[in-house]
């Protein structure tokens, strides 16, 4: 190994490779809100942008080798978190190349440290391509003679994770589910919040060797235990049938019918899935002072994190010639006697079909016929979020395949005499059947949001028009 080594200090310079993927950009964030200098090598640097004026974007390729050097100057530890699954057919060979041009480069520039995550995997049986590759990739950035911090993973649970999103595209969509034996394989999945705490604090380990540290969360389930857990989070019925017969090959090939975007990466993943990932020693919690998160939590995390995606918007503005008081003036007073002032009788007939599935229908009218606010039942909703004159959201309490909210915001407009008025129904679909609800019913929503919201503009005009002819 030749050049000159740097401690690690607050001030180096940290390379990050993989900062355009999942746990690379959640790292790049972490590492930017702890100060620290950050150089990311990227192959298309405007696929990325800055999140703080200490980090900077280069532009590299681990597979090109002469890339690298300029990227590697002044740095003293670097993050080595790419994988060539999703962009070569051959991604083994991929991968060997990339480690052995980053290990040398990294060697070159005389790097302290070496940060890698890596695949956890019980070593007694043979392992999958992808998890084999994992452990390869390892021991080639060692032979670089750069000491390594190598962490080595089960599944991570996250929105955005491709393990996890396999787990949720599963369950989501099917309600019933033909399975393989591998899913009794147990395993220790981690949060990704927990990942990222390791990573970063791996930087300010005061080891100056080489280690391979196995991290995972407090529970050692199976991927069935997981779904099962998963579903019930959800609200979803879900069936797991055993079939023998249905290998890892098979599985793959059957996943790719579910989450077709994935399918390469996904078939990868499933032929490591015969492994137990189970950790085995306690070192990474005697060193590291990381309290796990327990599986239940990350899982709501990740649902948390995920809602956004999941999300089916219907989202409307209008401007009126009236002030903003004028158009809230029937928005705080919808529902009830006031009705909804656009097709009442759909409004009706939907009520009475969910009062006819044991739901609220739409008898409960409102408590008020001009006051609202938090807590209070108009019809089949509760308001969740008031605010005079300005904002009215509204949460369904109707029986529906997931959560419903509508939403009114008003805002002043030009002059100050006109406002706008923004109306947004969201709906957080549950599983395939929630999907198919949100799309069969877009001819009926369209119709209906938006005659809602012609409606409440003709009421706000006309209310303006006649305080105008009072005064």
């Amino acid at each position: 190994m030749t050049g000159n080594h740097h401690a690690p200090g607050r001030q180096d310079v940290v390379l990050l490779t993989g900062a355009t993927g999942y746990i690379g950009g959640r790292l790049l964030r972490k590492l930017e809100a702890d100060g620290r200098r950050v150089r990311c090598l990227v192959r298309n640097p405007a696929a990325l942008r800055a999140g703080a004026p200490t980090t900077e974007v280069v532009q590299g390729d681990c597979l090109d080798e002469a890339s690298l050097a300029p990227a590697f100057d002044g740095v003293s530890s670097a993050y080595y978190l790419v994988h060539s699954m999703a962009s070569a057919s051959d991604f083994a060979d991929a991968d060997r190349r990339a480690a052995t041009h980053f290990g040398r480069a990294a060697a070159a520039a005389g790097v302290s440290r070496i940060v890698y995550l890596g695949g956890l995997a019980d070593d007694s049986g043979a392992l999958s391509t992808h998890l084999q590759s994992r452990a390869e990739t390892g021991d080639l950035l060692r032979a670089s003679g750069v000491p390594v911090i190598e962490f080595r993973a089960s599944i991570v649970i996250g929105d955005g994770s491709l393990s996890f999103a396999m787990i949720q595209a599963l369950v989501e969509r099917l309600p019933i589910m033909i399975c393989p034996r591998w899913v009794e394989t147990r395993t220790q999945p981690i949060a990704i919040d927990d990942v990222v705490a390791y990573l970063s604090a791996a930087l300010d380990l005061a080891s100056h060797r080489s280690r391979v540290l196995e991290i995972g969360g407090p529970d050692v389930v199976s991927y069935g235990d997981m779904m099962r857990e998963y579903a019930a989070m959800r609200g979803l019925r879900r069936w797991l049938l055993p079939v023998p017969l249905l290998t890892p090959h098979l599985s793959g090939l059957w996943l790719a019918l579910v989450t077709p975007s994935q399918a390469r990466v996904g078939r990868s993943l499933v032929e490591g899935l015969r492994n137990s990932t189970v950790v085995r020693t306690p070192d990474a919690r005697e060193t590291f002072a990381i309290t796990p998160t327990p599986l239940r939590t990350a899982l709501q995390h990740a649902i948390d994190d995920g809602r956004a995606s999941r999300m089916r918007i219907d989202t409307r503005c209008t401007v009126v010639a009236a002030s903003p008081e004028g158009a809230f003036a029937p928005i705080r007073r919808i529902g009830g006697a006031s009705g909804w002032y656009f097709l009442n009788l759909l409004w009706r007939i939907r009520g009475w079909m969910d009062g006819w599935l044991g739901g609220v229908g739409m008898r409960r009218g409102r408590t008020d016929p001009d006051v609202c606010g938090v807590g209070d039942v108009i019809d089949g909703w509760t308001v969740e979020a008031f605010e005079a004159n300005r904002h009215l959201r509204l949460a369904s309490d109707w029986k529906l395949p997931g959560r419903g909210w509508l939403e009114f915001h008003v805002t002043p407009a030009g002059d100050g005499r006109s406002s706008q008025i923004r109306q947004t129904a969201t709906f957080d679909p549950r599983g395939l059947s929630g999907r198919a609800y949100w799309y069969a019913l877009v001819p009926v929503h369209t119709v209906l949001f938006r005659g809602l919201l012609r409606a409440i503009a003709a009421r706000a005009v006309a209310g303006a028009e006649g305080d105008a002819i009072r005064a």
